[in-house]
């Protein structure tokens, strides 16, 4: 009897259990339908361009059913379309924050994207527009916005630091920098190849030439005033060194070399130089 009472008394209690769910059931049922309404005249106040009572029954929609993201959504769009674009950005907010489904996720932060760009918080566009296309990857309009919120946010870094776009921006500039270095380094070893290439032609074994060299003065002073130095060794010949033409010879074959070198350093410079590849956004 017992055990029989215990049964009974657990069924009671399903029974009212399963009618207090149906009562709360019907009461949800009687919320919905009733925001439903409000949506509904408030859509019909937005067609008679009545913003003031489409406002009100919004309102009354979300305060029956904050769960729901119609509503927000609705009444961000009326904000937006009124140029409030504060109070718009606010609903979007949370229209995209309890939004189900993808397609309600995508055009809540679309139009999230949106009020944050006329508010030129490039960097929170840029995230919004990034999060509607992970719920929408082909939609073309969201990415054009991207496009550009990129570029207005590259154009217009906030203090302190421009997110991802600088550190890329910062790569990119550390390239070029590096790559300047390399290209002065390899001129300096340039250079320092055609002054040992010169103190090499300068230590050939030829005793005749290497007092010629010292008569002459330093070969950079020869190369820039090649003229007046030769003039000055013909008209000024002095006893025990070279006749004129055996001077002539050597200065032409010095010169020689000394484009060769030249030559050598340019093809250096030339092999080294990089050509810097623009990087589209």
């Amino acid at each position: 009897m017992k055990g029989l009472s215990n049964i009974i008394l657990l069924f009671s209690l399903l029974l009212v259990s399963i009618g207090h769910a149906q009562e709360l059931s019907k009461e949800k049922q009687k919320e919905i339908k009733e925001a439903e309404t409000y949506l509904s005249e408030a859509s019909s106040a937005i067609d008679d361009e009545d913003f003031i009572n489409a406002e009100a029954e919004y309102r009354k929609a979300i305060s029956l059913l904050p769960e729901n993201e119609t509503g927000k959504y609705n009444l961000g769009t009326a904000y937006y379309n009124e140029n409030k674009n504060g109070e718009a950005m606010n609903r979007f907010k949370q229209a995209a924050a309890i939004a189900q489904g993808k397609p309600a996720k995508h055009k809540a932060f679309h139009n999230l994207g949106n009020t944050l760009m006329n508010a030129k918080d490039y960097q929170g566009a840029v995230e919004a527009y990034k999060n509607a296309l992970r719920n929408n990857p082909t939609d073309d309009e969201t990415r054009y916005n991207l496009a550009l919120a990129k570029e207005m946010l590259e154009k217009n870094p906030p203090e302190g630091g421009g997110g991802e776009d600088d550190e890329e921006n910062n790569e990119d500039q550390n390239q070029e920098d590096q790559q300047q270095q390399q290209d002065q380094n390899e001129g300096e070893d340039g250079e320092d190849g055609e002054q040992e290439d010169q103190q090499d032609q300068g230590d050939q074994p030829d005793q005749n030439q290497e007092g010629d060299q010292q008569d002459q003065g330093n070969p950079n002073e020869q190369k820039n005033k090649p003229q007046e130095g030769d003039q000055q060794k013909q008209q000024q010949p002095r006893p025990g060194q070279l006749s004129p033409q055996q001077i002539q010879n050597l200065l032409d074959a010095m010169n020689n070399e000394e484009k060769k070198v030249q030559d050598k350093i340019n093809a250096k410079k030339q092999k080294g130089a990089k050509v810097k590849s623009d990087k589209d956004w």
